[in-house]
């Protein structure tokens, strides 16, 4: 009966784990991969720029201050909000900063449906907008409330091939002028910002450029990032950080070579990536359910009549990796599963290779578990080999156990004996089954975060693999069930699996035992009732097709 216990300890570890790691290991850790960040392309610099001509002697030392309180927007003063259209996105920059107020992606809806408005990347609750541009030390005076003149016309532009540039230019009362040079793809999330400092003034600039990437971390906010991280990120030094915002006031400054800093939520990232990648750091600040990242870029010394070029790369868009990976960057690394990072990466390609095939992440699914229980197979029918030559000795261990239940020593001794005497290692039924556990936990980091399977159909009701199945939807909530209400059909097929599976595991032993074995399938059901239905899919198939193996393992090696 050693091996009933063993199964039910794998079985009770599995679940603990797989719950205890969501509340507990849900940051990413560092990722060592070892791509650099570059720009997609590069415009000429314009002549003149400093970087070729200042001295590389400068006394500017970072601020220690911390954030600087943003000004508000400007009152009864003039400016407009420059729209883009491409086939990707529509993006609104207004003067006031030169900063985006606004990004829908076109090939994303906020919700599944018809209906739906597209997903916008600038929340409303961020009156300023993201991808703001000020200096650390406040040495351009007005640049944190400035309002820019935009180089167009028309306040509605469409680009449909090719690029576009647009120019913010602003000068402040000192003489020194500010230019944000936006440029547009028509294929690409990628947009080039080249920002551009003419020292018109009689004293020389020495500071830093900063851009913040905000983002709203209410209490809503901080429930879903227990399941997948949402917040800063950044990569550095090679690794991949996220950072809690209740981290930030242990450490909000990160030093090293940046590559790329930015927001992240579950499915899409906004992203900062700088060309020089030395002289830049990360500061963080969290306040009043805002986190803003900062891109901290030390500029050379502009002396009166210099100028200086400062290239930049904004990402706003997907994290999905067939996007992210066509460019030469290292963005792909916002793409993290975190400590199963290395074998989720391989099964979310894998998935993508055979929707490629068959454009159904739902078959996409079932033929990945099919797969991964070919590579498994000798391990499962180790594991179903072992179980069946259990079954035949425990008749004689509850002999055994009858007979010297008041001696567990003994007990002990004679049944070690009776291992030894008829070849059974009662480890080798459950030790298959842990190895297979890494695998298992990927697949649900996998499942759970792949931007591929957001509002993915797969047949009948289930319009949405990311999110869990409802037939019919109710206007009454159910307990342990969150919103939308519905019947789980695919959760309750999944747990009537379980029920069937248990049923064909050898039970003979302790009552109580049996008992809770009983109970597991009603647990799982329960557990995962508000997965995402591409991971119930998973769990169903892969029960489905071990039933099969078990059947035809325990018929060939029974007498």
């Amino acid at each position: 009966m050693d091996d009933q216990k063993r199964l039910l300890l794998a079985v009770l570890l599995s679940v603990v784990v797989l719950v205890g790691y969501q509340f507990f290991f849900v940051t990413p850790p560092a990722d060592h991969n070892l791509p650099r960040t570059t720009r997609e392309s590069r415009d000429q610099e314009q002549p003149g720029t400093s970087r070729d001509s200042q001295s590389a002697v400068s006394d500017y030392r970072p601020a220690d201050q911390g954030v600087s309180v943003p000004s508000p927007q400007p009152s009864g003063m003039d400016f407009r909000t420059i729209s883009v259209s491409t086939p990707l996105y529509d993006i609104a920059i207004s003067e006031h900063l030169a900063a985006v107020t606004s990004q829908s992606l076109k090939q994303y809806k906020s919700s599944n449906g018809s209906a739906s408005d597209l997903k916008q990347m600038v929340s409303p609750k961020l009156p300023r907008g993201t991808l703001i541009t000020d200096t650390e030390g406040g040495t351009i005076q007005g640049l944190d409330n400035a309002v820019f003149s935009a180089d167009t016309d028309t306040k509605n532009l469409q680009l449909a091939r090719g690029e576009k540039s647009i120019v913010f230019s602003w000068t402040n009362p000192d003489g020194i002028t500010v230019q944000k040079i936006y440029t547009f793809r028509a294929d690409s999330y990628l947009i080039d910002c080249d920002i551009v400092i003419q020292n018109g003034s009689g004293m020389p600039v020495n500071d830093a450029l900063v851009i913040t990437t905000p983002g709203i971390f209410d209490e809503e906010t901080k429930k879903r990032s227990r399941f997948a991280f949402e917040g800063p990120v950044a990569y550095i030094d090679n690794e991949f950080h996220s950072i809690k915002p209740k981290k930030i006031e242990d450490q909000d400054t990160f030093f090293g070579k940046v590559d790329w800093t930015g927001y992240t939520d579950r499915y899409f990232l906004t992203a900062v990536i700088p060309d020089n990648t030395t002289d830049s750091h990360l500061k963080l600040r969290y306040e009043d359910e805002i986190a803003a990242s900062r891109l901290v870029w030390k500029m050379d010394r502009l002396d009166p009549g210099t100028q200086g070029q400062y290239p930049f790369v904004y990402f706003m868009g997907p994290k999905s990796h067939k996007v992210l990976s066509q460019y030469d960057n290292s963005l792909k690394k916002a793409i993290n599963f975190g400590f199963f990072d290395l074998l989720a990466k391989p099964l979310l390609i894998t998935m993508n290779v055979i929707h490629d095939v068959i454009p159904n992440y739902g078959v996409a699914i079932i033929l990945l578990t099919i797969l991964i229980k070919l590579i498994f197979w000798p391990l499962g029918t180790k594991s179903y080999k072992s179980m069946n030559e259990m079954k035949k000795v425990q008749p004689l261990m509850m002999e055994i156990r009858e007979k010297y239940k008041n001696d567990k020593q003994k007990m002990n001794k004679e049944i070690m004996g009776l291992y030894k005497t008829y070849k059974v290692n009662p480890a080798s039924g459950c030790l298959p089954l842990l190895v297979q556990m890494p695998i298992f936990f990927a697949l649900y980091r996998m499942l759970y975060q792949a931007i591929e399977l957001r509002h993915a159909p797969f047949v009948g009701w289930i319009k949405d693999l990311s999110g869990p199945d409802r037939l019919f939807h109710f206007d009454f909530a159910i307990p342990l069930m969150d919103a939308p209400y519905g019947i789980p059909v695919l959760t309750l097929l999944m747990g009537a699996s379980f029920l069937l599976q248990q049923k064909m595991t050898p039970m003979a032993g302790d009552p109580m035992q049996a008992k809770m074995m009983m109970l597991m399938p009603i647990f799982m059901t329960v557990l995962f009732i508000n997965f995402p239905s591409g991971l119930v899919l998973y769990m169903f198939v892969n029960n489905i097709i071990s039933m099969g193996q078990q059947y035809y393992t325990q018929k060939k090696f029974s007498k």
